[in-house]
């Protein structure tokens, strides 16, 4: 048998990498979360999700879904471990300015967006608990270089992320916003796929996982009001 020619190699380690990015948003599912980082619920409620459910999950077995039409959204908090310099932190607010609007943008299509808490009122309730940057040196040399390639495949298998991409952290919380009961809450993290378009973007990952999520939650309240079509993300 004829030994494979190195650009052979080249071209089956660029397919490997690029079959794990697998979304077309650009980000997905991590295979973890540490389920201690639930800032907004009391993590012992939270159970495993399934399938493409977010990592950790509650849903209120009281929770009616069918009799909310109205919803708050607060603006997204930023409660990372730690402390932030202003660079970061400016990073950070501006992830949180654009996860508000990408939240609002996705739920003002099935309900009444409202600023004050009144009967059928839903409250929503976000923190970004934690988020890296895309490293782009990383990541193009993981992306393009044979032997990054292959660095990165091994490091895929081992933690399920690949080289030099960013990632991110978060916790939404449903609430009745009139009466504060806990109808629903989901900790997820998720990560950054491989595409050559966005390898300079340092946020990117971070940003397309927020408009994941916006998309999910608005996918998943559809769903429980029995809506006839819902867009699944």
């Amino acid at each position: 048998m004829k030994k494979m020619t190195t650009a052979g190699m080249f071209v089956m380690l660029v397919a490997a990498a690029f079959q794990f990015g697998g979304c077309a948003t650009g980000s997905y599912q991590a295979r973890s979360v540490d389920i201690k980082n639930s800032p907004l619920v009391n993590p012992d409620i939270l159970t495993k999700g399934t399938d493409d459910q977010a990592l950790y999950r509650y849903v209120s077995p009281r929770a009616d879904f069918k009799k909310y039409d109205k919803i708050m959204i607060d603006p997204v908090l930023v409660l990372k471990d730690g402390e932030l310099d202003k660079d970061e932190l400016a990073d950070y607010q501006k992830l949180a300015n654009n996860a508000y609007v990408y939240l609002t943008r996705e739920l003002e299509k099935n309900y009444k967006v409202v600023a004050t808490p009144e009967p059928g009122t839903l409250r929503l309730q976000t923190a970004i608990i934690d988020a890296d940057p895309t490293k782009p040196v990383r990541n193009t040399l993981s992306t393009l270089m044979p032997i990054g390639i292959g660095i990165s495949i091994v490091k895929y298998a081992a933690t399920g992320k690949q080289s030099g991409v960013g990632e991110i952290t978060a916790e939404m919380k449903l609430s009745d916003a009139d009466t504060g009961e806990l109808l629903a809450a989901a900790l997820d993290r998720r990560v950054g796929g491989k595409e050559l378009s966005e390898m300079w973007s340092k946020w990117r990952n971070a940003d397309d996982a927020l408009q994941y999520w916006a998309k999910r939650v608005s996918y998943a309240l559809c769903e429980a009001r029995g809506g006839m079509n819902c867009v699944k993300p």
